[in-house]
Formats: structure tokens, sequence, C-alpha cells
């Protein structure tokens, strides 16, 4: 599918508060094969998320440390997870320890695929994204750990204002990028 006609497609589904207001655009290198091109989202015409470029709004991040160090991500950890390592441990490790070893295996996941996710923007592969997102039900695209797909699917309008509402823990383990779409979409309910 053309850039033209994804885009269309891509803008046709946005939610009616963001229409005008969130803006998909791309750039290529025609003579440059080394060039691949960009692809970028705008809200109210500024830049927030350039698929290749670090100076955007958002927090891109290059290691696993600063993602387990910053306080923006909130990792939650559920009993059975602790139950889990008490098991494994055997019940020699004090209570309060167990949850600070379930955090830290847990965030450590968590850096990892933020990480990967966020390795693979490009122009490329958000027409791939793209272009499945319009294939799949939005269902898939929420739970998805793929971030263009996340994003793609808070500004749709077959999301709905009780559906926005109740994402809010399922939010906080998600990459700034998706956090950013998901405050944007919560200010228009």
């Amino acid at each position: 599918m053309s850039w033209s006609k994804l885009k269309k497609n891509l803008e046709s589904f946005l939610c009616p508060a963001l229409e005008g207001k969130v803006e998909y655009s791309a750039s290529s290198y025609r003579y440059l094969p080394d060039k691949a091109g960009t692809c970028y989202i705008t809200v109210d015409k500024k830049n927030v998320l350039n698929m290749k470029d670090t100076s955007t709004s958002i927090r891109w991040y290059q290691t696993e440390l600063e993602i387990k160090n910053d306080s923006n991500i909130q990792i939650p950890i559920s009993n059975e997870e602790i139950e889990a390592i008490r098991k494994e441990t055997k019940g020699m490790v004090p209570e309060d320890r167990l949850e600070v070893m379930a955090k830290g295996r847990k965030s450590s996941v968590c850096a990892k695929e933020l990480l990967s996710a966020q390795s693979t923007l490009s122009k490329s592969n958000f027409v791939v994204a793209a272009n499945h997102f319009l294939s799949i039900p939005i269902e898939e695209s929420i739970e998805s750990d793929d971030i263009l797909l996340n994003i793609l699917a808070l500004v749709d309008r077959r999301v709905g204002k009780k559906r926005i509402l109740n994402m809010t823990e399922q939010m906080k383990s998600k990459h700034p990028a998706v956090q950013y779409f998901y405050e944007l979409r919560l200010s228009t309910v």
C-alpha cells in the first residue's frame, strides 16, 4: 500500500477529538540507498515520536539500568510472583526481600522488552506495523508488546471511553511513548 493511502486509512481511524491534532508523516531519501527515511507522529504540529531521532520529547532508553532506575515506570507485582520466589528459595529469604526480588526480576524482563521494542522503530517497521494494525482486531493491538501497535490503538476511535479509563494499571509498565499517547487520549475523555 502506498504511503498516502496508508496515511489516509490510519487518519480515518483517529478518534474524533484527535482528528487534525494527531498526524502521521514520512520522509524518504530516493537517491541515497543507505538512508531508509524516517516516519514520525506529530501532535499539534509538533514532532512527538520520530522513529529514528533521539531529539523527540519522549525519553529513549539506552540501557536496561536506565529503565530499572526510572521512577516513572511502575511495575506491579502479584502475589503469585512473590509466592513463586518463596517456593524457589524454600522460605529462606525474609518476607520484605521477596518483593524486592520479584520486582527486580520483572523489571529486567520489562527492560529487555522495552529496549527490543524501541530498537526496531524505523520507517519500514512503521509501515509494516501500520498495515498489520489495519488488518487485526483492535484488542490484539492493545494487548500487543509492540510500541507502534499500542500507540495506533490508543488514538483509535474504536477504543471507547470506558476501556481507556480501565487501562490505567496496564499503561504503567509500557514504554514512555505509549504512556504519552495514553495521557493524550485520556485528556480527550
